[in-house]
Formats: C-alpha cells, structure tokens, sequence
C-alpha cells in the first residue's frame, strides 16, 4: 500500500557540477534553497538585489547582474506587482513609501510569460550555454485570501508551463507540487501555517540534489560533508590549543578537497 504520492520528475537535459557557481534569484524559497547550495560550498549568488516575488522584478535583477552563469534558478511567487502611480513603473520595492503612492495589480498568464521571456532572452545573449530552472514558490500569500493566493500560483504555473515549452534551455522544477501533494501535510509548515518548515525544504533539496546534482557532484557532497560537520563543531574550549589544531588541520583538509574537485579528479 502506498500512503503518499510521489511527484514525478523528469530527468533534465543537464548537471550541475561540484563547484559549479548558479545564481538564484525570486521568492523568499529561492533565498532557501540557495543557501543549502552556498552550505556545500557551491558558489552561489542568491538574490544580490534583494528578494523578487514577481515575474517582473524577477526580470529587473536579471537585466542587473553581472555574470550569467551556467545555470540559474527563478523561483516566482506571486503575480501581483505594485505599480508606481506617478510613473506607471512596477516597482521591486515599496521602499516603506506611503501605500497610496502605489497601485496593486495582477500580471495575465500572458504578461507573465512576456517577461519571463524577456528574462530568459536576456541571460541567453550573454550566456548560450545558459539552463534555467523555473520553480513556483510553495509559500501561500494569506493577504489575498487562500483562493486568491492559488488563482496567483495558478497564472504562475501556467506560465511556467508555456515557457518550458517554448523554450530549450529552460525546465520546470515542481517545489510548488512537492509541498501540495507529496509532503500534504501541516507538520511540514512553519508555526505560521504559512512558510513550509526546514524540514520541507531539507526535503526539496534532496529532491534537487537527486534530480540535477551529477555523480561526480554528489560524490562531493559526500566528501565535504564529515569536513562541513567538523567546521561546524562548537568544542567546549575553543581557545584551547588542541582545538587550534583541530581546526587547522580541518581546514587543509577543506583546501585540500576544494583543490581536488577544481582540478576535476575524484
């Protein structure tokens, strides 16, 4: 008998591999997931001009960072946008300006694959070889009411969709479909009953991990771990003189590591 449902993911046309740099840029589950990567010492810019919940201000940061790496992560997480009334300008920040400055509106599926294109567009140009995995945040928006908040997610998903279709260099990753209907369950919410808890996203990176990293990737999370827990360590006496070596000698060992995985041996 089986008392859950799997999602099923397609196996993508591309790795990641150990050290590789990826930028990831939107929702605040991009800054999660982003950070697990920066965790294992991959070399991650996570949302470098704050966090972006819309398919617009998702396009902004795009069009503002400097280097396009090999693969980036957009995780989306609303449609909604706050249109500047004097300039007519979608904002990325309210920058806790008066509200009556702004107006909210929803972005059509239409307008959110148009800059989602545009997007991805832009990061080709500088980049060909470019992959972009595109996600829907699984954080609900109580502020719209929960209908409103899955009507967004819907336009979101719609889009998404579309995009993966029209374009080559670009998968779809189901972090939305994985918290809904695999995990389906409060325990693996935050106490907001919002937010999905460590443990959710312990368990969407596993997914990810699974999924994008490549053997030789994996292979380097298995090597870096016990040197990541021994860094971590907190020792009862950390002025001691047998922790500075303890310390030192985990360090070279890191180096060592970190030399070895660039040189592209195992």
């Amino acid at each position: 008998m089986q008392f859950r449902t799997i999602v099923d993911i397609p196996k993508p046309g591309f790795t990641i591999e150990p050290l590789q740099k990826l930028l990831f840029v939107g929702s605040c589950f991009a800054d999660n997931i982003g950070k697990r990567f920066q965790q294992e010492h991959f070399p991650v810019t996570v949302n470098p001009f704050g966090v972006m919940y819309n398919p617009v201000s998702v396009m902004h940061t795009i069009s503002r960072v400097d280097e396009i790496p090999d693969c980036v992560f957009i995780t989306l997480g609303t449609n909604h946008v706050y249109r500047l009334k004097e300039t007519g300008e979608i904002v990325d920040n309210c920058q806790k300006r008066p509200q009556n400055l702004f107006a909210e509106e929803q972005l059509t599926m239409e307008e959110c694959l148009s800059v989602l294109s545009q997007a991805v567009d832009m990061m080709t140009e500088r980049n060909r070889g470019v992959q972009v995995v595109v996600t829907v945040s699984p954080i609900r928006y109580a502020k719209y009411g929960f209908h409103g908040s899955r009507l967004s997610k819907a336009t979101l998903l719609l889009a998404a969709s579309r995009l993966e279709q029209e374009r080559s260099n670009v998968t779809y990753f189901p972090a939305y479909e994985i918290v809904l209907d695999e995990l389906r369950d409060y325990r693996f919410y935050q106490p907001d009953m919002i937010h999905p808890s460590q443990q959710a996203v312990e368990y969407i990176w596993e997914r990810l991990v699974e999924l994008y990293l490549s053997d030789r990737a994996r292979q380097f999370l298995k090597d870096w771990k016990p040197v990541k827990d021994a860094l971590n360590h907190r020792p009862f006496n950390p002025d001691s003189e047998e922790y500075r070596i303890f310390l030192e000698r985990t360090k070279e060992r890191e180096q060592e590591l970190l030399a070895r995985y660039s040189r592209g041996l195992i």
